[in-house]
């Protein structure tokens, strides 16, 4: 049976790289030099990372939440595909929309920079969808100045449609919740 609270690196997959697509809200950007880099990478060291999915069920494909850039060296590097038989290694992970969108952010701040028109977007779809500012900011690891920056950048008055010019309890931060022992 499997073990419903194992990490999802427990469950590596080999996919064909056909049957993955790219998500449309990832904000994170590599230049070619760091592209060029990661290909080398890949064809020194191998895929030491598998890519983070979403299974699209009615599809059968693989939608990315992370590792856009390890795919798309799978798709332009003919000898990494030749050497890697197409097949891309992921791990799927089942999280609705707005959840998956965090986890993106999440693991591309960790690591990257982002297009500031891409992350506007991005909130904005979020805050589109119900999420709170509150939300936003644990989930993504925003502070309130920085979401506060994209909502002005975005220009788009229904950002703010529901917030009045005065700090708020929306704007602190949540509480920690209290680690769990290890046992």
């Amino acid at each position: 049976m499997k073990n419903k609270s194992a990490s999802p690196v427990y469950a590596v997959k080999a996919v064909p790289v056909e049957k993955v697509v790219a998500n449309s809200y990832n904000p994170n950007v590599v230049a070619p030099p760091e592209m060029a880099l990661l290909e080398l990478s890949i064809w020194e060291d191998g895929y030491t990372m598998p890519c983070v999915c979403y299974h699209l069920q009615e599809q059968d494909l693989y939608e990315i939440v992370d590792g856009y850039h390890r795919y798309l060296v799978m798709k332009t590097s003919r000898r990494i595909y030749e050497r890697e038989h197409g097949l891309l290694p992921v791990v799927v992970i089942d999280k609705d929309l707005s959840n998956r969108m965090a986890s993106t952010i999440r693991h591309n701040r960790a690591r990257g920079t982002h297009s500031v028109e891409l992350m506007t977007g991005i909130v904005a779809e979020l805050v589109a969808s119900g999420m709170s500012d509150r939300w936003i900011m644990r989930h993504i690891g925003m502070d309130k100045d920085e979401l506060l920056r994209l909502k002005q950048i975005s220009g788009l008055a229904a950002l703010f449609a529901d917030k009045e010019f005065s700090a708020s309890d929306e704007w602190c931060e949540e509480p920690e919740e209290a680690p769990v022992p290890m046992p």
